[in-house]
């Protein structure tokens, strides 16, 4: 969930570290640091809080050198401090590390090192691990300085237990850093007499579109005029250079004071992408040749599994009953973080599908792998081309979103439906949609970017029912079928940005419970579109305007008949009932971004939170 950026090469380092941090922030802002290597050896400036202030401590200290590492923090060990902000140099100081991930056994481990003198000025974990790398290579007696430092990181990496991405170098050393990962994601940028180490492509895409996209247990050395990649045992590594899709533009926010808000405006384009190429109006179905199955094998699955965390839970949600709907192929989802711990069966036409926007979630990858362990056939659906679930996976379908910066997911989720839909289509023409059907979702899947336009040219209307809403004690979100997952995404994002408490419920579920939270400074949001139980959800509505609960209600255009309960009414376009979830959530996301802002909540940057989970 940190971020690592590495740099060796002609120009000055602390520039090019910085900056790299700043695209990484997402990942992590309790704290950053840089360490570089000169002629007059290591300089390293921490500071806890965001890049800003290491920025400003770098301009004080001035250091210089064409060679470092930086990290900015997503604290696990000891709170955001200074001393605890990474990198962390070794016992003698010569040596210095940052870390991505959890070393589980470190108090073991700092407790030995403690014994025989060392001293530690900080909580984390990772400290222990820059002392335990720092003694093997002291007492290493290699003549070759970089195999030396690459086989004091093997011998120590060999000793934990956990996760980790690294970037090493030693004063010792000034034309090599070492690099390694196991579970916390690891590239390498590749320039003309320059080298990258990162731990996601946005830092490094300023300066070179050309990746590495290192596999667990890879060692890495880079200088800067090459790079080498060893699995642990020593033996060369298996290395393919891929290029990025995205430009450093595209992860930039333009013209909109936040990225989510950016992010949230490109959903009609992320949608195109997410359908381009994989519409077939010829055979009345859809393309999805990245699972590599053919019709016959995907006509014997006779369950499947959807697995994901958070938001991609949310879309794994409303993907069960389009499947099931439209397809009538039994499927469950689950938890990525409870499957790896469960002893789910499966058979041989069994098929799962786990979900990550960055391909790196470690209770995904994990489910995934247990899936893999099962003998169960496992596919991805992802955002970033080249992650370790892209990678593993058995195959499966990006969802072509590009960046997506802010830490609250918005048209990665409305993407992930958008491919579960499509995959409805496909098993659904296999068991039983005629072509007549088949046309008809094309129809209404090509038509859906507009919708969302149209939908978009409300949010003046949306941020005024945020700013009369944006100090209420909590809310409550409500839907039905497919949209009861929309109504926990819906309350998701307002925990997330705004910290408001909201929970999302079924709104049948209103009488079992639900209706005692209700009250004046406690507003419910009904998701009530045209579909066959919106009689029943107007009947809640009643009942909580009954009880004095205010009501923001979104629904399908023409059903004015809201209008005499409440309001705050939001108007999303006609369309069948299994495609509501992609249009109804783009209110909930416009409604929860703008009441973070009228709160004055950081949007982009929420407390607590990172983009990417790449530790347990």
């Amino acid at each position: 969930m940190c971020g690592i950026v590495g740099y060796i090469g002609n120009r000055q380092a602390s520039t090019i570290l910085l900056d790299g941090l700043r695209r990484l922030e997402y990942r992590g802002y309790d704290s950053a640091g840089v360490a570089l290597c000169g002629a007059s050896g290591l300089h390293i400036v921490k500071k806890a809080g965001r890049i800003d202030n290491l920025r400003q401590a770098v301009d004080d200290a001035k250091p210089e050198g064409t060679m470092g590492i930086s990290h900015t923090r997503w604290a696990t060990h000891g709170p955001a401090t200074d001393e605890n902000a990474h990198p962390h140099p070794d016992q003698g100081g010569k040596l210095v590390l940052v870390h991505n991930g959890v070393i589980e056994n470190y108090q073991s481990l700092r407790d030995q090192l403690a014994a025989k003198g060392h001293t530690f000025h900080s909580q984390t974990d990772t400290e222990v691990l820059s002392h335990l790398v720092g003694t093997y290579f002291d007492e290493s007696t290699e003549k070759d300085g970089a195999q030396r430092l690459v086989n004091a990181v093997k011998s120590a990496l060999a000793r934990v237990k956990g996760t980790y991405g690294i970037a090493v170098m030693h004063a010792d050393l000034p034309g090599v850093i070492v690099g390694a990962r196991l579970g916390s994601p690891l590239i390498i940028g590749l320039g003309k007499n320059e080298h990258f180490l990162a731990s996601d492509v946005a830092a490094v895409v300023n300066h070179t579109r050309d990746v590495v996209y290192l596999n667990d247990y890879d060692i890495v050395t880079i200088t800067k005029d090459s790079y080498d990649v060893q699995s642990h045992q020593g033996t060369p590594a298996e290395v393919k250079v891929s290029r990025v899709e995205f430009s450093a533009d595209d992860a930039e926010k333009g013209d909109f004071p936040h990225y989510m808000l950016k992010e949230i405006y490109e959903q009609p384009q992320s949608l195109r992408n997410a359908m381009r190429g994989r519409l077939s109006r010829d055979e009345c179905t859809a393309v999805l040749g990245g699972l590599n199955m053919s019709p016959r094998e995907l006509a014997q699955i006779d369950r499947i599994i959807l697995a994901g965390c958070g938001t991609a839970y949310h879309a794994a949600m409303v993907g069960e009953y389009l499947i099931e709907t439209l397809a009538r192929v039994p499927t469950e989802v689950e938890i990525a973080s409870e499957f790896r711990y469960r002893n789910v069966p499966a058979n041989k036409n069994t098929l799962q599908f786990v979900m990550s926007q960055s391909g790196e979630t470690i209770d995904t990858l994990a489910a995934m792998r247990e899936g893999q362990r099962k003998g169960i056939r496992c596919l991805g659906i992802v955002n970033t081309v080249g992650s370790t679930i892209a990678r593993e996976s058995d195959g499966g379908v990006y969802i072509h979103a590009g960046p997506e910066i802010g830490v609250a997911a918005t048209k990665t989720f409305t993407s992930q439906v958008t491919i579960l839909t499509l995959l409805s289509l496909l098993l659904g023409r296999i068991h039983h949609l005629s072509s007549v059907d088949g046309l008809e979702m094309i129809d209404q899947l090509e038509a859906l970017p507009d919708k969302i336009v149209t939908i978009l040219k409300q949010a003046d209307k949306i941020k005024t029912i945020a700013e009369k809403h944006a100090h209420a004690e909590g809310m409550l979100f409500m839907g039905r079928q497919a949209n009861y997952p929309v109504a926990l995404e819906g309350a998701l994002k307002m925990k997330e940005i705004s910290y408001i408490y909201a929970s999302g419920h079924p709104s049948a579920e209103l009488k079992h419970g639900v209706i005692a939270l209700v009250k004046p400074d406690m507003p419910s949001v009904f998701i009530a579109p045209d579909d066959a139980v919106f009689d029943k959800n107007v009947s809640n509505i009643e009942e909580v305007l009954a009880r004095k609960g205010p009501v923001i209600a979104v629904t399908t255009e023409g059903r004015t008949e809201l209008e005499r309960l409440t309001q705050d009414v939001i108007y999303v376009p006609d369309c069948p009932s299994y495609l509501t979830p992609i249009l109804n959530v783009i209110p909930l996301q416009l409604l929860s971004y703008y009441t973070a802002v009228a709160r004055g909540c950081d949007v982009d940057k929420p407390r607590n939170l990172a983009k990417s989970v790449t530790v347990e």
